[in-house]
């Protein structure tokens, strides 16, 4: 068995960083975060955790706004491309489809939609971790971290809890 190496997955943090993703992003290679970052200070807040690789969303304005809109990084043999509006994996919007096939994917990482999804688009496998933030519309926030050992792909979902509860850290709330 080759070397297993991980993957902090995260998208919609729209300005806030969840306490729990330093524990679970403990040990991972990098972060790639699909946009909708919100402030700078949640790159460096993540950055203490990994390297991060990021691309800017709907709401990224000031010097998020120089993101850029699709980032490719080839970890562990595989293609992973970044995106924030990509439609769904039913129906993806055109400039997603164009990237896949001009970057030979083999995984796609999305936001905006806030809801997790897991599917396969033109031969790419397609990975929206869910909101992790705790502004929008859905109700429970998210983030993956993905293991890449021998070329095969495993996903670990992390529960960050309800949208409208925020962890007391000083009761040692985790809020998996």
């Amino acid at each position: 068995m080759g070397k297993k190496i991980s993957i902090g997955i995260v998208s919609d943090t729209h300005g806030w960083v969840h306490p729990f993703l330093a524990e679970a992003f403990e040990g991972v290679e990098c972060i790639l975060h699909a946009g909708d970052i919100g402030r700078e200070e949640v790159i460096e807040e993540l950055e203490e955790i990994a390297p991060v690789h990021a691309v800017k969303g709907n709401i990224d304005g000031g010097d998020l706004r120089f993101y850029p809109e699709e980032v490719v990084k080839e970890i562990g043999g595989k293609r992973i491309g970044i995106r924030h509006i990509c439609g769904s994996p039913k129906s993806p919007n055109k400039a997603t489809r164009a990237f896949i096939k001009r970057e030979k994917l083999d995984l796609l990482i999305v936001g905006h939609s806030h809801i997790p999804v897991v599917g396969r688009v033109l031969g790419t496998l397609w990975l929206n971790p869910g909101a992790a933030g705790k502004s929008g519309h859905h109700d429970l926030r998210f983030a993956a971290r993905l293991h890449i050992t021998d070329g095969e792909i495993e996903m670990d979902r992390i529960h960050l809890g309800e949208r409208w509860k925020i962890p007391d850290e000083s009761k040692g709330e985790e809020n998996k």
